[in-house]
Order: structure tokens, then C-alpha cells, then sequence
């Protein structure tokens, strides 16, 4: 598409293109099929926690957050990764343009809720990064998946991508207080570098923290499920 390719490049040069963007056609389509995207993963999340919810008196996970990617961000990393300004380029380039963040109280359901849903047969899995196991040198702790995922539009079917980061709680906590320091223009050098030992330390005590808490649950589920077989054995004596 050429000219859309044209139409798309003079956006580039102008002084507020992100502006000029939102009135895009072409761009406004595509975000569209972002959200239906992000729309069709929350409900496959939100369908599993149901599940649990029923089965095992548990919610998974504490809460989703979903966004789209804003137009200027979207422009700059296109820019900055050197990627041909066009849509289909954006399209093909730029995998978390959708995005969803999960946030868990343990670990284990991080695993446990990553699996079912990669495991659907509608659902590719296009890359992970695991940072749980493989934490970052900073102490950056999370796992971060790239599915592929068909939309059913009045045209036909549509595969996009969606990124999906799995978070605990302390580290959704943790990231967020990492993510504002690092624009914290203010800031010296030396000042940054001692907050990063310090939010090195608290990654650190989290993760311990974690396994700690998840010990303890699993002493009251394995509790719980003796208990559940007693009263079975007693039930089927009577």
C-alpha cells in the first residue's frame, strides 16, 4: 500500500503527529483490532479464574490491567529500533502494542495460569522471557509472554499480538517505584545509583518473602486436602 505508506511517513514529520495519527483511518483500524485482541485474552483470564474460583475456593490472580500502547511511544520505539515508518511495519515490528499485565499473588499461579492459557488451541505462543527464575541484574523479577491470537472481524479471521507480563503483587509494586526513578531527571548519578542497591535489596527480600508465603499456602492447601479425604473415607463408612 504505497500510498498509505506516503500518507504515513508525512505524519511522521509533522510536529504532533501522535495527534495527527488518532485521526488516522488505518491507524485507528489497527488500534481496533488491538483492543479486540486484549479483549479476547481477558476474557480467556477471566473465564480461568471463574474455573477456580468454582473449584478450588481461590482466585488465581489478584487483578488484569490492559492498555494500548500510546501513538507517540509507538512512533518513538519505531524510530528508535530503526523500523520502516509505515502500519504494516508497526504491525509486523512491534509485538506490545497490546498489552496485559497480570497480577498474582504467588509465583505458582504465575506458572499455573501461564500454562492454561498458552496451552489453548487457539493461542501461539511467539516468545517468553522468563525473569522469575532468570532475574535481571537490577533484581527486575516477571514473566513476559508473546501470543499470537486470532480476532474474528466482519472480513474473517486476523491473528495479532498481545504481550501478557505476569507480576506478584510486591513486584508490580517494586517495578513501578524502579520505573519512576529511572525518569527522575532530577536525580544525581550517585543518588540513582544508591536507590538502585536499595530497590536491588527489596527485589531480593520479595522474592524470599515470596517463598516463605508460598510455603505456608501450600502447608494449609495440603492441609485442607487431607482433611477433604477424611471427610470422604468417614462419608463413604456411613
Amino acid at each position: 500500500m504505497p500510498e498509505l505508506d506516503f500518507q504515513f511517513k508525512d505524519i511522521m514529520q509533522m510536529e504532533h503527529p501522535e495527534l495527527i495519527l488518532k485521526k488516522a483511518r488505518p491507524f485507528m483500524d489497527l488500534m481496533m483490532e488491538y483492543q479486540c485482541a486484549l479483549m479476547e485474552v481477558e476474557t480467556k483470564l477471566n473465564v480461568l479464574n471463574e474455573e477456580f474460583a468454582a473449584k478450588y475456593q481461590r482466585n488465581p490472580f489478584e487483578s488484569i490491567k490492559s492498555r494500548i500502547k500510546e501513538p507517540l511511544s509507538i512512533i518513538n520505539k519505531m524510530k528508535r529500533k530503526g523500523f520502516e515508518l509505515s502500519v504494516e511495519s508497526m504491525e509486523k515490528n512491534l509485538f506490545d502494542i497490546a498489552g496485559i499485565r497480570v497480577i498474582c499473588s504467588f509465583c505458582d499461579d504465575i506458572y499455573a495460569i501461564a500454562s492454561m492459557l498458552t496451552g489453548q488451541d487457539d493461542i501461539i505462543l511467539v516468545d517468553v522471557k522468563d525473569y522469575l527464575k532468570n532475574p535481571k541484574p537490577n533484581g527486575y523479577r516477571i514473566l513476559h509472554l508473546i501470543l499470537d491470537i486470532p480476532i474474528f472481524l466482519s472480513s474473517g479471521k486476523k491473528h495479532m499480538k498481545v504481550e501478557v507480563q505476569f507480576r506478584t503483587i510486591a513486584m508490580d509494586f517494586w517495578a513501578s517505584l524502579d520505573h519512576k526513578m529511572r525518569y527522575k531527571k532530577e536525580l544525581s548519578d550517585e543518588e540513582v545509583e544508591i536507590l538502585q542497591e536499595e530497590l536491588y535489596d527489596c527485589a531480593e527480600q520479595s522474592a524470599a518473602l515470596h517463598e516463605r508465603m508460598q510455603r505456608i499456602r501450600d502447608r494449609i492447601t495440603q492441609k485442607r486436602e487431607k482433611e477433604a479425604i477424611l471427610l470422604e473415607d468417614q462419608h463413604d463408612k456411613c
